[in-house]
């Protein structure tokens, strides 16, 4: 990927034009020109930054060094730390719900016929039960918005 500044506005190119009227005129064949070529006509190598999209985002570009870098911009969110555990609580509770709902059928049964559940339905619940409530435990806990953000049930 390269990018251009043209009139002052950084354009990016994910496939080069064929064609290409900058300092000199490429009727055919500029997109696999030589890279020095490339350069001349202001088309620098875009550098894929590293950055964590769950809590950065990507600014503008700026050239430095005959390449195009991104700046990495901290996000910010306007909900408050509770609101974002809010959020991620009603996360954890749908997936809790979803893994428990294969298993509800078991327990109607019981309610309605008395049909033993299964040792191994039990166990299994148990665990999700478990494993929700120590989601839960953990998201309370944590003090930083950046981190409730972060937060993944494995």
């Amino acid at each position: 990927m390269r990018a251009n500044n043209i009139n002052g506005e950084i354009k990016i190119y994910n496939k080069l034009p064929n064609y290409w009227n900058g300092k000199k005129h490429y009727v055919g064949g500029f997109a696999s020109s030589p890279v020095e070529v490339l350069e001349e006509e202001g088309f620098y190598e875009v550098v894929d930054p590293q950055y964590d999209p769950a809590i950065e985002e990507l600014g503008e570009l700026y050239l430095e060094d005959n390449k195009y870098y991104y700046t990495v911009i901290q996000k910010t969110w306007s909900e408050s730390l509770d609101e974002l555990k809010h959020i991620k609580l009603n996360e954890l509770n749908n997936i809790t719900k979803s893994a428990l709902s294969k298993t509800d059928w078991y327990y109607i049964r019981k309610l309605d016929r008395n049909i033993d559940v299964p040792q191994e339905v039990e166990d299994e619940r148990a665990i999700i039960l478990n494993n929700h409530n120590d989601h839960e435990t953990a998201i309370n806990n944590l003090t930083k918005k950046v981190d409730v953000v972060k937060y993944e049930f494995e």
